[in-house]
């Protein structure tokens, strides 16, 4: 079953002599529970390309189909909650609330939605990531590793159809990659989650089912892994 479909996304910045072309008529689809890994270098488009598949963005031209809605076909308000129950987000530098516990942190998506916190749901998610003993922490009371765990709750609470980690591991040491790439693994085999990472790491994409590689906001590759 096809959960995203990108078509002809294009985005620009700038105007006349000083356009840049981040993203240049980028097409593909994934199928639900698929795990893809986008690499390329640095400005190579990539971070564009998540940003406008998770509504973070408008693009210049071009569509973006969440389990069949377009999602640039909404005004902003509507999107954002279109965002907050059907797009889970990681990103490098975990974006926790600093004066909320893990426990609130990870329940952050359905406070904002006025929704009753699903406690069986909570408990599974901070035993599967080994946070039993730091339910009622602030973040600046955890390690890296740990917070990113955080992050990861959040963005699986609402049971989203997408999850998008952009770099996750990039602000981390290797042990504590390891694990969040075993985490990611799990949220995809166990809660059968579609995931699509963001990274440089070779050792992340390697784990995926599927790497994409971007260069100059183009797809040079498209490749099968498992």
């Amino acid at each position: 079953m096809e959960i995203l479909k990108v078509e002809n996304l294009t985005k620009k910045y700038g105007k006349k002599e000083a356009e840049v072309t981040a993203l240049d008529n980028v097409s593909f689809s994934v199928q639900k529970g698929e795990f893809v890994a986008i690499m390329g270098a640095s400005g190579s488009g990539k971070s564009t390309l998540l940003h406008l598949i998770g509504g973070v963005d408008r693009p210049t031209s071009g569509k973006v189909y969440i389990e069949g809605t377009d999602i640039y076909n909404m005004d902003n308000d509507t999107l954002a909650i279109f965002r907050r129950r059907q797009i889970g987000l990681i990103y490098q530098f975990y974006n926790l609330i600093p004066i909320l516990n893990v426990k609130e942190n990870i329940t952050l998506p359905c406070d904002l939605d006025g929704e009753k916190v699903d406690k069986t749901r909570l408990q599974e998610l901070i035993h599967t990531l080994g946070l039993e003993k730091r339910e009622n922490h602030l973040p600046n009371e955890l390690s890296g590793g740990q917070q990113q765990r955080v992050s990861i709750g959040r963005a699986l609470m609402n049971r989203p159809a997408i999850v998008l980690a952009d770099e996750p591991t990039g602000n981390l040491d290797s042990k504590s990659s390891k694990e969040i790439i075993e985490l990611l693994k799990l949220s995809n085999q166990k809660y059968h989650q579609t995931l699509i990472v963001i990274t440089h790491d070779e050792n992340i994409a390697l784990e995926a089912d599927r790497v994409i590689t971007i260069q100059d906001g183009k797809i040079l590759k498209d490749e099968k892994i498992r």
